[in-house]
């Protein structure tokens, strides 16, 4: 079995010109693709991060209708940009695009940087974000290597190692960066990275029939589709177990803001008590509150597991300080709860309003 680097025994070669001419006939019609502009090509990949395509173009119309340019999102409010972000999680993406646009604005006098380098500089962006940019929007031919390009060119060459080892990637790196076409840089690494999406999938069977690079497929032609790419051992998910309190008051419901660093940093949430809090400090009566279902969210490295309680508070209550009240209309358009309290939205929504709560959040 071949574990050598995908270039090594020149597995790449004859790539190019079948993945440009099916990306001409297959490519989706993406708002971005029809506009490459560097600002909406940025955007987008960064939206695109841990997200579906089809999740994100309702956002990304949203996004762009609001700030349309590097200078408006250098500007933005940051309540206001999260409140735009609501929905699309990991929420330090949002903060990182604005960190980046106002060095854009700062550094580079407002103007999108055009070298692979001074992109690389952006906070926010690493080396396949710079990569997308730079070919994209800028011709530059420059690798664009995520997840999809390494599952497809791991298939392809057979690959053994981990997709997600740092080695794996630098060599795959390396191995496009000696292919990828001079004239057609962008479209080269479009077509990668769709074929991954659409055809080269990563969950079921791989469309092998429908692909391109078939002929050539290491992965296919020994029948290790469902082998390749290999992964390295996940690490055990840390459980919190907690309850949340929905607290509600004439029509709002209380929320505190999260602190500034770490776990959905300066994010708005129901009080809870999943990382240690004294619910007893914030001397509200909550012995007499009510089941109000349960949740499940599962991040990266925790997964929550939350009880949820309610309770109707008196018109004096008073709550503790930096929590706020929040009717409908704030909880729609101005405070941006994450999506890991979505249980317990329709209970938030029907004591708010009696119906259901407009909007989206993801």
């Amino acid at each position: 079995m071949n574990a050598n680097t995908p270039r090594e025994d020149g597995a790449l070669d004859g790539i190019v010109f079948p993945l440009l001419v099916w990306f001409r006939e297959h490519a989706r019609v993406l708002p971005w693709r029809s506009d490459p502009q560097p600002y909406k090509v940025w955007v987008s990949e960064i939206m695109l991060q841990q997200t579906r395509v089809a999740a994100v173009l309702g956002y990304f119309a949203r996004f762009l209708e609001r700030l349309p340019t590097v200078r408006d999102l250098a500007e933005v409010d940051e309540e206001e940009l999260l409140k735009l972000w609501q929905g699309l999680g990991y929420y330090n993406r949002a903060r990182n695009l604005q960190k980046a646009a106002r060095q854009i604005m700062e550094r580079f006098g407002g103007v999108f940087p055009d070298r692979y380098e001074d992109i690389l500089t952006l906070a926010g962006v690493g080396e396949y974000t710079a990569g997308a940019i730079a070919s994209i929007a800028f011709g530059r031919a420059v690798p664009a290597v995520d997840g999809n390009v390494l599952r497809v060119v791991c298939r392809v060459t057979g690959d053994e190692r981990p997709i997600d080892a740092p080695e794996t990637k630098r060599a795959v790196r390396e191995a496009l960066a000696a292919v990828i076409p001079l004239d057609f840089p962008g479209q080269f690494n479009q077509a990668l990275m769709e074929l991954g999406a659409l055809v080269c999938l990563p969950n079921g069977a791989p469309l092998c029939e429908q692909c391109p690079l078939a002929g050539q497929c290491r992965a296919f032609q020994e029948g290790r589709t469902g082998q390749l790419p290999t992964k390295l051992p996940k690490r055990a998910r840390r459980v919190a177990a907690g309850t949340v309190y929905l607290l509600f008051s004439r029509g709002r419901v209380a929320l505190r803001k999260r602190a500034s660093r770490g776990l959905l940093a300066g994010l708005w949430e129901y009080p809870h008590t999943l990382e240690g809090d004294d619910p007893a400090a914030w001397g509200l009566p909550l012995e007499r509150a009510h089941p109000a279902g349960r949740g499940k969210h599962i991040f990266t490295h925790i997964e929550w597991q939350m009880e949820g309680r309610a309770l109707e508070l008196g018109a004096d209550a008073v709550l503790p300080d930096g929590w706020v009240w929040a009717d409908r209309a704030a909880l729609h358009g101005t405070y941006a709860v994450p999506n890991a309290f979505s249980a317990f939205r329709a209970e938030v929504e029907t004591r708010l309003s009696g119906g259901p709560m407009g909007g989206t959040d993801g």
